[in-house]
């Protein structure tokens, strides 16, 4: 069962309003084509976990002004985020409505007494556990028509919380709306942590590269906009219904973290070599692994082998369109790329070299042309979600999110909360060139995912 609500007390809620912001006027920005399949109800979370061995009245008098005055600063330059997503009715294109007048973003605190050792470490944690840490965000309409496309869906863009555990440590989080891809999120994270950690002086970075806004940066030369057009206001006539289902809490559900040291990923990628004389990247070989190793685990008993099985990632284009992006473009960016194979063929022997065959095709075809077949991105989507077997990877050690600091030092713990269909990837928080893979799993599986990890590292290491 998750921890009762009395661990968790709310200290304050609060909105935070970017700073000088009378200096500009009501603003809409438009979604570019790459923005519209992620447009409506799809939100990140994402938390941070610090060591902080300090009473709580020394986070409150101390910590806490300074968190929110340097996120003030931080809004003034990430000000669509203080915004809202606006869906109105079909035919109306989606966009970003921002104004002085209401624009804020909401900043939660919390105090816990539950066990922050437990909750900001590797090994299996109720996924409720970690859900009390993470802010929500509400979406609106502005109806009550029974066919949702009458209504305009307002979806918020940002929220925050802190959580502190008095005398142990503090738990950063960010839900976003899917507006923006990962990049944008860790930018906006790091100019946060900066502004914070030096009481006021903007990084560099931001100097250099500061966010852009430009939607003439990103050129439609395959047409797409009219394609992901469509496929958005079919999605949008479901959201009505997805506000009004119940949820499910999944009370048997764990969050865990498998590390892949420098030396076994090496270690990988050497057996690969010597069996397809390929040399392959560490995001291909881990996630090989892993996709393999985790299918093993639901499907040892040979269940329905005939099945397929997905995997879906995404890929970051902002270096690899035939035009040059800026460094700072706010948005998404992003190729959706996907490897498929019958489910016994990653039950085989053999199936953890099929499973990188794939996965390194798929990222192959996206370097030569990121977009290839985008226009049935939705149609494969819909079809990977109704076989119910699929893994989604979010996140990328390219981001560094192990580099944001706050002035508490790197965080002990970098967390994501997803679904028991998704991965969480990223580096390895206590060694360089290790990386870290989050998954969701089901009560007892999470002893035979280790087993069977084990026993395949232990495997190719004796073959290599």
């Amino acid at each position: 069962m998750a921890e009762p609500p009395s661990v968790y007390k709310l200290v304050e809620q609060c909105q935070i309003v970017p700073a000088n912001s009378r200096a500009r006027r009501t603003t809409s920005l438009p979604l570019t084509f790459l923005d519209l399949p992620l447009a409506g109800p799809i939100y990140v979370r994402r938390q941070f976990f610090y060591q902080f061995p300090h009473p709580t009245h020394h986070f409150y008098n101390s910590t806490l002004p300074t968190l929110k005055h340097s996120l003030s600063l931080t809004l003034q330059h990430f000000y669509p985020l203080a915004g809202n997503l606006i869906c109105p009715p079909p035919p109306h294109k989606p966009f970003i409505h921002c104004t002085d007048d209401h624009d804020s973003v909401p900043f939660t605190v919390i105090e816990s007494a539950a066990d922050f050792k437990h909750l900001s470490s590797n090994h299996p944690k109720l996924l409720n556990e970690l859900k009390h840490l993470v802010p929500k965000l509400t979406p609106t309409n502005d109806g009550d028509h029974d066919d949702g496309n009458d209504n305009t869906f307002i979806f918020p863009l940002l929220a925050l919380q802190a959580t502190v555990f008095p005398n142990h440590g503090i738990c950063i989080s960010i839900t976003y709306c899917h507006i923006m891809d990962d990049f944008c999120c860790s930018q906006f994270m790091k100019t946060w942590s900066s502004i914070c950690q030096t009481g006021g002086v903007h990084p560099t970075f931001l100097q250099n590269s500061p966010p852009c806004f430009d939607r003439e940066a990103l050129q439609d030369t395959k047409g797409l906009e009219g394609v992901f057009l469509r496929d958005y206001f079919e999605e949008r006539s479901n959201w009505k219904h997805k506000f009004i289902a119940p949820t499910s809490d999944h009370d048997d559900y764990v969050k865990a973290t498998i590390v892949f040291s420098r030396e076994k990923i090496e270690g990988l990628k050497k057996w690969v070599l010597n069996q397809w004389k390929k040399n392959v990247s560490k995001f291909v070989v881990t996630c090989a692994f892993v996709w393999a190793s985790l299918v093993k685990t639901r499907y040892r008993n040979g269940d329905d082998e005939q099945e397929e099985e997905y995997f879906r990632f995404a890929a970051d284009c902002r270096d690899r369109l035939e035009y040059p992006i800026p460094e700072g473009y706010f948005g998404n960016c992003l190729a959706l790329c996907h490897a498929t194979l019958q489910r016994k063929k990653l039950l085989e022997e053999q199936g953890f070299m099929n499973a990188v065959k794939v996965i390194e095709r798929a990222v192959s075809d996206m370097k030569k042309e990121p977009f290839k077949d985008a226009e049935d991105w939705r149609v494969l989507f819909r079809k990977m979600f109704v076989s119910g077997s699929v893994l989604l990877v979010t996140g990328s050690p390219r981001f560094g999110v192990y580099g944001t600091d706050f002035g508490f030092g790197r965080p002990v713990k970098v967390e994501m909360v997803h679904s028991f269909k998704g991965v969480s990837l990223a580096e390895c928080g206590d060694e360089d060139g290790g990386l870290e893979f989050g998954l969701v799993f089901r009560k007892g599986e999470f002893d035979c995912f280790v087993s069977v990890i084990e026993q395949g590292l232990e495997a190719f290491a004796f073959q290599s």
